[in-house]
């Protein structure tokens, strides 16, 4: 299905209508409402000719026509479940190319081996998610391939010093920024990191891509290729997949950003197999819902934290201070806060204390689930920074990471608040 399908009488539909049908015939499909699983490592093709373009297409010898595949060969290549469910998730951001994988770091991986070579820099905000920080200074310094930080990816002007200081280290390839920051919850200035690499092609005859990842409040309440950004990347698995039972990523972008990145993703194999690809399918028939729901649910719990009285900072985009430069970018980039927050309890022990007395939300890892998860940051997700480097970010250890699903607000509330009261009675 191609354009007309999205137009509803004179008005373009919105996303979340066109998930329950956008590029999908189910003519084809002896009528079946729902996409069936193309469960099928291969496809035949009906002429030797056919099949000699398909691979040419596949390739990279010869450009696509009307499918951007050139036609179906390998479920490592593409397969009707993987082009329905990029089709349908690059609506949400206009994105002329999605590639999905079978997992976020896939994406991440993919993305910065399309694009960058030994010698290159890359920019990147810290902190950003582990995996990706041990690829980048784990991993790609062992090819030639170095990493700047930058922690106040909020400020233009700290956007175009680090790009300076990366291009004084080799050709800077990529600015790869994670916003909001994971768990402080920080806003990167898209637009700013744009205009930063459109200044280095000036000076150094190549402009990097601007690489954002998307996972927290995208897609529905950021769309990062609408300011400036090449590239959209996602993990998959948090709010898109939403339900905690499956693994994936994607990235979406330009035509031109995206042709190495889908050209590279056979090579790697890090395609989405058919049966996750249709886990997603129902996934994005929700998605809307499910975010607006978790983010209404954040909002009034973020509040009800900045209220109580044994509570610290409480981190949240929604509750930047007006006239803050966070505040600008919010209302400039965001639709709506997520629902990924953190709070401060003081010490390591009250932390602990008072996520071992929760009954209702969970403690795990991952986030963007329709259930409510709670970790503790400095052991678990950034256990892998020194005390030091979590102190210059501001990561204490009595900070909560608070990932809020779509249960009834007044029984989180209320278990947060059974939770907060056991751990300070046992001060006292």
């Amino acid at each position: 299905m191609g354009e007309d399908d999205r137009q509803g009488g004179k008005r373009k539909l919105h996303p979340e209508s066109l998930m329950m049908s956008h590029g999908y015939d189910a003519t084809l499909s002896q009528g079946s409402v729902k996409p069936p699983i193309f469960q099928t490592s291969t496809f035949s093709y009906p002429s030797a000719e056919e099949g000699r373009s398909f691979f040419d297409v596949a390739a990279g010898r010869e450009p696509g026509t009307a499918d951007v595949d050139g036609g179906l060969i390998y479920t490592r290549y593409n397969n009707p479940n993987m082009q329905i469910a990029e089709e349908r998730l690059s609506l949400f951001e206009d994105a002329e190319r999605c590639a999905v994988f079978s997992s976020g770091m896939a994406a991440i991986a993919t993305c910065v081996l399309a694009h960058c070579r030994p010698g290159d820099t890359i920019v990147y905000s810290r902190p950003i998610y582990g995996g990706t920080d041990a690829f980048l200074n784990k991993f790609l310094t062992e090819f030639g391939i170095t990493s700047v930080p930058i922690a106040n990816t909020g400020s233009a002007s700290a956007l175009h010093e680090a790009a300076a200081k990366a291009r004084s280290m080799g050709r800077l390839a990529m600015f790869l920024l994670e916003t909001p920051s994971n768990p402080l919850a920080r806003l990167t200035d898209i637009a700013g990191a744009r205009d930063a690499a459109v200044e280095s092609a000036g000076i150094s005859q190549h402009r990097p891509i601007v690489a954002i990842d998307n996972t927290l409040l995208g897609p529905v309440f950021q769309q990062p290729l609408r300011h400036g950004a090449d590239i959209s990347i996602y993990s998959l698995t948090k709010y898109v997949g939403g339900h905690s039972d499956l693994i994936a990523g994607a990235a979406m972008g330009s035509a031109e950003a995206m042709g190495p990145v889908r050209a590279l993703r056979p090579l790697l194999g890090g395609s989405l197999d058919p049966h996750t690809c249709s886990l997603l399918l129902r996934s994005m028939e929700t998605l809307t819902m499910r975010m607006s729901k978790a983010a209404e649910n954040a909002t009034a719990i973020a509040a009800w934290l900045q209220r109580h009285p044994d509570v610290g900072d409480v981190f949240f985009p929604g509750m930047a201070a007006e006239g803050s430069c966070q505040r600008g970018l919010y209302e400039t980039q965001c639709s709506g806060p997520g629902a990924l927050m953190s709070f401060d309890l003081g010490s390591r022990e009250a932390a602990f204390g008072f996520l071992d007395a929760l009954r209702l939300a969970r403690q795990a890892v991952s986030l963007g689930g329709t259930e409510t998860l709670c970790c503790h940051p400095a052991t678990t997700v950034l256990s892998g920074l020194t005390p030091e480097e979590r102190s210059e970010l501001g990561v204490s250890d009595g900070l909560i990471r608070l990932s809020v699903g779509c249960e009834h607000v007044d029984d989180l509330i209320d278990d947060l608040d059974q939770a907060l009261n056991k751990v300070m009675h046992s001060k006292n």
